[in-house]
């Protein structure tokens, strides 16, 4: 049993709006007033983008800031195509599938064996 490929959606965008928050910039002084400094580009890209690392001083300011619960900013999804795949083809021959972009010539050919002399 595989456990399943999970990601995540972040929207810390849509609570900020919920909460009568347009700017980016809306953050900068209620996080400065918790201990964290941020440059406008680093609220911007919270803001905006989804975060790969984060600290998590900063996630519990901005659960406080918003007046939220995690689960409010991250929301756990399957990631994109980790459901089942299709199986492919072992070898080259009469595959269905084209060769893979860039090998053109490169593909070996399928080695046939035959009965030999013994």
């Amino acid at each position: 049993m595989t456990a399943a490929k999970l990601d995540y959606q972040w929207h810390l965008r849509k609570v900020m709006a919920e909460r009568g928050m347009f700017s980016t910039t809306d953050l900068t002084g209620p996080l400065e007033e918790r201990g964290i400094t941020l440059s406008s580009s680093q609220v911007y890209r919270l803001v905006v983008e989804r975060p790969e690392r984060l600290s998590l001083k900063i996630l519990m300011a901005l659960l406080d800031i918003l007046d939220c619960r995690m689960d409010d900013l991250i929301e756990p999804v399957r990631a994109a195509g980790a459901g089942a795949r299709p199986k492919k083809a072992a070898s080259g021959g009469s595959s269905a599938e084209p060769p893979a972009p860039g090998l053109g010539g490169l593909r070996p050919k399928r080695a046939r064996i035959t009965g030999g002399d013994t």
